[in-house]
């Protein structure tokens, strides 16, 4: 049987980075599903997924479903028929479901049986529908409408590739007539780019400045990335899903080295990299000994022709996030952090347990209890306790929730607290999850059991008030 390749492109406006992935795996997964309940047999499969883009390369898939026999059973010879030969409703409802006469069904045997055979279906009729419900199934929490349509996709589709071996499949799919055009890099090659075959889509579209494959894009980043960090005698902070995200919002990426201004420096490094990460999606630098570098490394979409233009425009953007860090870290310090606990008495934990601060005298009992018999020191332990939840008022964690405990531990410091009650402001909230990190310090381990012993009570209690 001939086989050919197999290519379909959908052309959009640019795709929710943090999704791509996933809905790049997902039409691969569902075209995939297709053809194997389809019977059309392949060699290998793979997809692509760029900002404006979704497809799926099948290599040698099948030109036609191979021909096929239904056999079906039917009920017993001697309840088909009455004993004056007269069919039943068994043999007739037997021959409806074969969509036959109840003359054209095999009744030499015990049972009837019905054969037919079914001839294979060309490939080229069968891939619109194959495409169409992989990509009604993506999964797509909310779908969007665009122009008078009433076609429904996660953005607004812009152009449609379909093409098996050297012909475009007629149909259309999201309001797309599918030809064999797809479409350059926004900037550097903004006009139409025509694929000659399936194997060469990615060729084609390299020679318009997009790199369509997902995990081609993602590894030249992080090459880059740690050649460029490398150079600065420091090391990038990666996290996979930063990678991931930064990899979904690029067709052609450039990773540039940014700086900015070392007085951020004394701020926590936890606040700056939060801010980088999250809000401007940058890769920080660390030296030798886990420090902050003030640099980062930003990935253009295009290759300027000068790069200092883009590089002087993401520093002026990231300075006055690092401002907001540096003021918020500043005003905390004007006070001492036991202070926060006066604003905590205002805020209610639980109606029936009181106040959040309620909650801190009663893990810093628990935590007094508790060091002492697993060889601590009681009094560091309970000061610690009555710290513990103190940053949750301060103005750094409002603005980065993710700095809570960290921010208690700068602050501690600050104040001159011992170290191990510094840390177990942190630690208070180990393990973050199963196999994480533990507790260093006694006293943070003691302030840690008494926090999650104090909320199993509370759960309870919450559970017996709730049952009254």
């Amino acid at each position: 049987m001939s086989a050919h390749d197999f290519l379909v492109e959908l052309g959009t406006e640019e795709l929710p980075p943090k999704a791509l992935k996933t809905l790049g795996e997902a039409f691969l997964a569902g075209i995939e599903k297709g053809l194997k309940a389809a019977g059309l047999g392949y060699s290998n499969v793979r997809y692509y997924a760029a900002p404006r883009r979704l497809a799926v390369l099948v290599e040698q898939l099948a030109t036609q479903q191979p021909d096929r026999t239904v056999n079906l059973d039917g009920p017993p010879v001697q309840a088909a028929f009455d004993k004056d030969g007269n069919p039943t409703q068994a043999a007739l409802g037997f021959a409806k479901k074969c969509g036959v006469e109840l003359s054209q069904i095999d009744q030499s045997g015990p049972k009837l049986k019905f054969s037919q055979s079914i001839a294979g279906q060309a490939a080229a009729g069968l891939l619109p529908g194959i495409v169409e419900t992989s990509l009604n199934e993506l999964p797509i929490p909310k779908r969007m409408r665009w122009g008078a349509r009433k076609t429904e996709f996660v953005r607004p589709s812009q152009w449609l590739v379909m093409l098996f071996g050297d012909e475009v499949i007629d149909c259309e799919i999201l309001a797309q007539q599918a030809g064999r055009v797809s479409r350059g890099h926004r900037f550097h090659a903004n006009h139409d780019v025509r694929i000659s075959s399936p194997a060469s889509y990615a060729e084609d579209l390299r020679s318009a400045y997009v790199i369509a494959d997902f995990a081609e894009r993602r590894a030249q980043i992080i090459a880059r990335v740690n050649e460029l960090a490398a150079a600065e005698q420091g090391s990038a902070i990666v996290p996979p899903a930063l990678l991931d995200e930064v990899s979904a919002l690029v067709e052609w990426p450039v990773p540039l080295v940014c700086s900015f201004e070392e007085r951020f420096l004394e701020v926590p490094q936890e606040a700056l990299i939060t801010t980088m990460q999250d809000n401007q999606k940058y890769f920080c630098l660390l030296d030798g000994n886990g420090k902050l570098l003030p640099r980062f490394i930003t990935v253009a979409n295009v290759e300027s022709k000068d790069p200092a233009q883009i590089i002087s425009g993401n520093e002026k953007v990231v300075r006055p996030r690092l401002t907001d860090a540096e003021f918020f870290f500043k005003q905390d310090k004007k006070q001492k952090l036991e202070s926060f606990n006066q604003r905590l008495a205002n805020v209610v934990f639980q109606a029936q347990l009181g106040s959040v601060y309620d909650k801190a005298q009663r893990v810093s009992a628990l935590a007094g209890f508790i060091a002492q018999r697993i060889g601590g020191d009681a009094t560091r332990a309970a000061r610690a306790g009555i710290l513990c939840k103190c940053d949750l008022a301060s103005e750094m964690v409002g603005e980065f929730p993710e700095m809570q405990g960290i921010a208690g531990y700068y602050y501690a410091k600050h104040d001159g607290e011992a170290e191990d009650v510094a840390l177990a402001l942190n630690e208070q909230y180990m393990p973050r999850g199963a196999g994480a990190e533990l507790p260093s310090t006694l006293t943070g381990a003691a302030v840690a059991l008494a926090d999650k012993r104090d909320a199993l009570a509370d759960g309870r209690l919450n559970e017996e008030c709730c049952l009254l």
